[in-house]
């Protein structure tokens, strides 16, 4: 599928959550970035951003998290759904980026004493996110007790707690084993089955990439742009049998043939 035929065939476009239109991105008097690109997300997609290093995956959830702004074009994030308990929007990076001096606990209520929750509400939230990522007996341990995989479920864990309903991940497991990798898919999964928000996840893996999301855009570079739009229409939930079915390894087969059709394969 085209990009141009495929950048608005999304479910719920009647109220997207992120739109972009028409967005360019240069730093400084450098070459361009990413070159004009229109997309949209609705409140049911998981988007997965793959392609090769350079590409602008990265820059593209910068610009969705508001914290660099377009050289043109214009980005809309607007959750009609959203609530008063919500931050609307959380960032997980690839580094867990944990305080090392503050316990898992102290890591994961932070965030929410800097927008002023209230002690009674910090301590609900910590503990319904610690039970969901299984750390509650880490609680009072401190990062350096933890292995990688544990890190990255705190990272999760303290973005979980501020209830966003957009959730923006850039590469959050590429520096863990396969095992772990995949059971923190499946986990990630099931909370947002609880929870019910849009995400948008930056990987190099197309396995990881085919598991998450409903849909995969694939990045060419040198500027970035939208090569492909692939849906994915595997039911949820998934689990490790659906990573062994026909339909799963076909569209691995189709996103690592989009890839190879710009003669890109992610490092």
């Amino acid at each position: 599928m085209s990009a141009a035929s495929a950048l608005f065939t999304v479910a719920s476009m009647a109220f997207p959550v992120v739109e972009l239109r028409d967005v360019t991105k240069r730093f400084g008097s450098g070459p361009p970035v990413l070159e004009p690109i229109s997309l949209a997300a609705g409140r049911d997609d998981f988007v997965a951003l793959i392609g090769p290093s350079g590409c602008g995956k990265s820059t593209l959830l910068r610009l969705i998290a508001g914290l660099i702004a377009p050289t043109t074009g214009t980005v809309r994030v607007d959750d009609p759904a959203a609530d008063a308990g919500s931050s609307g929007l959380g960032f997980v990076f690839q580094d867990p980026t944990l305080l090392p001096w503050a316990t898992v606990a102290a890591n994961i209520e932070l965030p929410l004493k800097l927008r002023g929750v209230t002690a009674p509400e910090r301590r609900q939230r910590r503990a319904r996110v610690l039970e969901q990522m299984r750390l509650t007996e880490k609680a009072n341990a401190y990062p350096r007790a933890l292995s990688g995989g544990q890190k990255m479920r705190v990272s999760l864990a303290r973005t979980l707690a501020l209830n966003p309903r957009l959730l923006l991940l850039d590469e959050p497991f590429a520096a863990l084993d396969e095992m772990t990798r995949e059971h923190l898919n499946e986990e990630l999964l099931a909370l947002r089955a609880a929870s019910a928000w849009t995400a948008f996840f930056v990987t190099h893996s197309v396995n990881e990439a085919v598991f998450l999301a409903n849909r995969v855009i694939v990045l060419a570079a040198q500027p970035g742009r939208i090569h492909a739009d692939i849906a994915v229409p595997l039911p949820y939930p998934r689990t490790a049998d659906t990573r062994l079915s026909e339909p799963f390894q076909r569209l691995v087969r189709d996103v690592g043939q989009a890839l190879r059709a710009i003669n890109l394969v992610p490092a």
